[in-house]
């Protein structure tokens, strides 16, 4: 199969090469320029109508072309997104100069497709898009989020609603079990590096690396998703490409705009929890049922409950967020250039929770010669991230707010924080919520620098070469101190009552060479190919280090230097490269018949010798049915096209090293050595992605109505993954290349323009169905995951013909009205509930997902509003493991489901009674589990564009105001505050576990934005 395509590309080139014929007699010259503001159009092709002879314009939008000598002819100009034009010359002319306008149709839009550039009506892909003008007023701080319900086939999720916080982005399901699920990401062709910038993930949630770029700065996004559009990226394809492209200057005078945004956010929803009287009822009928005496363990009314402290509302509070941008660009014929500096400063809802980014970037373009150009993109951002405990920690702040119980105050009388010591302090496990949001310090510190320069050099007509070297380099600091007065420095035991610190740095960075060789010929007056071949190598190193410290003297004194025992300290040096060959063909013929070939070689050092290297190709046809003769009569469509497409992609996203029988320190009697960690692998091999896409792109109405329609099934095999062995090897577990998980599915796209004139309305609809399961396993095991589970052995497995992120527990049957007790499902039949009756109870997969979005203009009005929805999914409500509990502890608070709860004889109820240190009604079952369903309006903005008389009198070009914002309705069945968010925050395997995650927030703003 391999052989075969190399020879079948490397035929190809030779044989629409050798109908290559050239014609010359006069020379015209002339430039191609945007008619809206006068800029260059580099690439723009210029064509000899009816021939083969054509050019394509440089950097300044120059070009040359060779004609016949005598007699009138004709120029056909076109350029991606633009109204072609005809332009008869006579004989005699010597210099034709076009101005394009700008194409209203969805066909003309420019679409990225791995290193080149295309029509949207020339895909033969699938390949979503979307414009940064759509993205840069959102109520968001990253432009993964912004994506969230833009685009089909892309689902995306935020893991909580921590400003910086972490978003797991899955294209067409998941492909793997261990190894990354995450996209590629390419920024301005950089690959970029997208894993959290803290070593620290508080409890499974992560902060968002991707959070470093300004939305305002997005020219467009193309979501890459099937093999021929993601194969030229071979290795790192498997799980979609993401490929962004910023913001470039242009030739015309400069523009200085400057964006002001202030808003505020506030949470969605608090965890419903009971009231002091209420919970000290429940505690003592707890007690009661369990046979015990409730006023000798100090429960009594009027007492007890004297205090009633709402704990969320004493940490959460009402954020304020701001933005300002100024940005400048401009150029003329030989240099243009975009420049931007931004600050963000978000406040989380959550005390002492804070998100500052100050970022700025640079694009510039220069043309040195009419055949040599250089390019050069620099971004460099600078953030600061408070963070506070959360999740699943039991000293986090969120977590102990909804599970402290309310008879506690976080003050004294004398206005002082109850801390550890303090005579009304609560102790184990209701540690002072209030103290652990604002004592200690959390900070991550971050820098990012993005850059990369080309050079272009075009030795031939219609042949260019570029070469490019980049880097991304990231490093962080994290700070963190808790002192005496919190519960990890003063309360616990190991730490020494005298406040704890941790000091950790981590540097990476990423060099990556690109070479590139592209040649277009137009063979014919029906003909056109191009022709892409690349190589590139990168190189990832990776440093970081920690140290710990505690008996801090006193409080006063924050930094490790000042530990009285320094115990604890690690540092780590990692690297990995690869180095890759790719090419594309692609042809067409008639404007009807469309191929293209592409394949890529990559060598990875993640894997031994013998396996390092594959091959992945992929073959895509296209047929545009509305140029077909018998097709041109029927008036409803304005364009049809059929393709396919089959390819495979690969994933080598696991740590470095797996394939090696690694050793690791060890010390035994106080002497240290060394011991094996790890087995070898030098088979261990690529993840291997087979794909095959069926779509359908359709025009209706005069271009009104666009339909995009996909169908694909994807199989990957030789997953990589971490086989556990039996205790006796020594070993938990040896990484290998076993079983097969696969994805199929249907994406809907539909684009409308509903009205024009005055009152402009359009629509965009996407909706995606998503099928996913594994289909083998070795030795067809049953592997568990997730959280332990009472009753059961774990939350989580991975089973055969099940999808990934199904649930495992017992099956709820109900209460019995008789006892009160749970009734769960003895699936054995052997009269006792035990573990061996846990089975699959729901999965975490959605029937479907996507979003709606509509937007109307009116004279220098605007209005959008976007509705984001999910069905069918489920969600682990983890936290009523807790928070309805039936009494097997009562030393934490309690959700308003257990005001339903079994109280006598005859009630018909799904909450079983409450037993003091009883389990039983506590076991892990479906009685957890519930639907995640929802649908949110996910962004509403109404904007105002000033007449430009107005903003002309004030020596201004453009003037703007709006208000925008997010989140502000939810419509779900879920009991918790929020379905979408998600504790363990990249987990494939336990996805949509709400364990005390903060719900996302919602938000107002409004903003001005000037040019002048």
């Amino acid at each position: 199969m391999h052989r075969f395509f190399r020879t079948g590309l490397f035929l190809l080139f030779l044989l629409l090469l050798s109908k290559v014929t050239l014609a010359q007699n006069r020379t015209i010259t002339g430039k191609v320029t945007l008619a809206e503001n006068n800029s260059s159009l580099p690439g723009a092709t210029i064509l000899l109508k009816g021939t083969t002879n054509g050019s394509l314009t440089d950097t300044e939008g120059n070009y040359r072309l060779t004609v016949p000598a005598g007699g009138t002819i004709t120029l056909v100009i076109s350029f991606i997104g633009m109204e072609t034009q005809e332009i008869m010359v006579p004989q005699g002319r010597s210099v034709v100069n076009a101005a394009l306008t700008e194409s209203l149709t969805e066909l003309t839009q420019l679409v990225v497709t791995g290193y080149n550039e295309m029509q949207r009506r020339d895909v033969i892909s699938s390949i979503a898009s979307v414009k940064g003008e759509k993205l840069k007023e959102l109520a968001v701080g990253s432009f993964d989020q912004a994506m969230q319900g833009q685009m089909a086939g892309v689902q995306i999720s935020a893991s909580s609603g921590t400003p910086g916080g972490g978003f797991a982005v899955r294209i067409r399901g998941n492909t793997s079990i261990y190894a990354s699920n995450r996209p590629l990401f390419i920024i301005d062709g950089i690959p970029v590096y997208d894993s959290p910038v803290s070593q620290r993930d508080f409890g499974g949630q992560e902060d968002n690396a991707l959070s470093f770029l300004n939305n305002n700065d997005i020219e467009t996004i193309q979501v890459l998703k099937d093999a021929a559009a993601k194969a030229i990226y071979g290795s790192r394809g498997a799980n979609g490409v993401v490929v962004v492209t910023t913001k470039k200057g242009r030739n015309n005078k400069t523009v200085i705009t400057a964006d002001v945004l202030r808003g505020v956010t506030e949470i969605i929803r608090k965890t419903p929890v009971m009231n002091a009287s209420q919970l000290l009822e429940l505690q003592r009928e707890a007690l009661i049922n369990a046979g015990e005496n409730p006023d000798e363990a100090g429960l009594i009314p009027g007492v007890t409950d004297k205090v009633d402290t709402d704990w969320q509302d004493a940490v959460l509070r009402r954020g304020i967020l701001q933005q300002y941008q100024v940005s400048a660009s401009g150029g003329n014929d030989r240099t243009k250039f975009y420049l931007s500096t931004n600050l963000r400063d978000e406040e989380g809802v959550i005390l002492n929770n804070r998100f500052i980014r100050y970022s700025g970037s640079l694009n510039v373009d220069h043309k040195a010669s009419q055949k040599l150009s250089f390019g050069a993109n620099i971004l460099l951002t600078f953030s600061r991230n408070d963070r506070v405990k959360g999740d699943n920690f039991l000293d986090g702040v969120y977590s102990a707010a909804v599970n402290s119980l309310p008879f506690y105050s976080p003050y004294d009388q004398w206005g002082r924080l109850e801390v550890p010591g303090s005579l009304n302090y609560a102790e184990f496990p209701n540690f002072n919520p209030v103290g652990q949001a604002v004592l200690p310090r959390f900070q991550t510190f971050g820098n990012k620098i993005l850059a990369g320069a080309n050079v272009d050099f075009e030795s031939a007509a219609n042949l260019r070469f570029r070469s490019k070297v980049s880097i991304d380099y990231n490093s962080s600091i994290e700070d963190q101190f808790e002192p005496s007065t919190t519960a990890i420095g003063g309360y616990l035991e190991s730490v020494g009552h005298k406040g704890y610190g941790v000091f950790s740095s981590d540097n990476d960075y990423s060099l990556l060479t690109s070479n590139t060789l592209s040649y277009f010929k137009a063979l014919s007056e029906r003909e056109n190919f191009n022709l892409l071949l690349g190589a590139e190598v990168m190189h990832r190193r990776i440093r970081s280090s920690n140290v710990q410290g505690r008996l801090f003297p006193r409080d006063d004194f924050t930094y490790i230097t000042s530990a009285g025992i320094v115990d604890q300290g690690s540092s780590v040096f990692s690297q990995n490269g690869l180095v890759s060959f790719f090419a594309e063909a692609k042809y067409d013929f008639a404007d009807k018949y469309l191929l293209g070939i592409t394949g890529r070689y990559d060598g990875s050092s993640r894997f031994g010798a013998k396996r390092r290297f594959g091959f992945f190709p992929s073959l895509s046809l296209g047929w545009r049915i509305s140029e077909e003769d018998f097709f041109k009569d029927i008036p409803l469509f304005s364009d049809l096209k059929l393709r396919g497409s089959y390819g495979f992609v690969g994933n080598e996203g696991i740590p470095n090293y797996r394939f090696l029988g690694t050793w690791s320190t060890a010390v035994y009697n106080g002497v240290a050595g060394v011991g094996p960690e790890a087995l070898p692998n030098s088979d261990l091999r690529w993840e291997r992605t087979n794909e095959i896409n069926l779509g359908l792109d359709a025009s209706f109405a005069k271009n009104r109505l666009h339909l995009i329609l996909d169908l694909y099934k994807n199989t990957t095999n030789d997953l990589l993954f971490p086989k556990p062995l039996p205790a006796t090897v020594g070993f938990g577990s040896v990484w290998g290349n076993i079983g097969r998980v696969s994805n199929k599915g249907i994406e809907l796209t539909v684009s409308t323009v509903n009205t024009t004139g005055d009152v402009r309305w359009t629509t965009d609809l996407n909706i995606t169905r998503n099928i996913n399961r594994v289909e083998f396993l070795p030795d067809h095991d049953t592997l568990f995951f997730g959280y332990q589970a009472s009753g059961v052995s774990n939350t989580n497995v991975v089973m055969e013909n099940q999808p990934l992120g199904t649930f495992w527990g017992l099956k709820f049957l109900g209460v019995d009205p008789a006892t009160g007790d749970a009734i769960y499902d003895d699936i054995n039949g052997d009269g006792h509930i035990t573990a061996a009756d846990g089975q699959v109870i729901g999965n975490a997969q959605p029937l479907f997902y996507g979003g709606i979005t509509n937007r109307v203009s009116w004279k220098g009005f605007d209005f959008s509003f976007m509705f984001q929805y999910s069905y069918g999914n489920k969600v682990l409500n983890f936290s009523n493991t807790s928070l309805v509990n039936a009494g097997a502890d009562i030393l934490t608070n309690q959700s308003t489901i257990a005001l339903r709860r079994w109280k006598k004889e005859g009630d018909i109820t799904d909450v079983p009674r409450y037993v003091h240190g009883s389990t039983y009604n506590n076991w892990h079952s479906d009685r957890f589990l519930e639907d995640g369903s929802y649908i949110r309006l996910k962004n509403i903005t109404l904007g105002y564009n000033l007449p430009e008389n107005l903003v002309n009198k004030i020596r201004l070009t453009k003037a703007r105001i709006f208000v925008t914002g997010s989140n502000l309705w939810t419509r779900t069945a879920y009991s918790g505050p929020d379905p979408e968010v998600s504790t363990l925050d990249r987990s494939t395997v336990s996805q949509s576990i709400d364990l005390y995650t903060l719900p996302l927030v919602k938000t107002v703003q409004a903003g001005l934005s000037v040019s002048f």
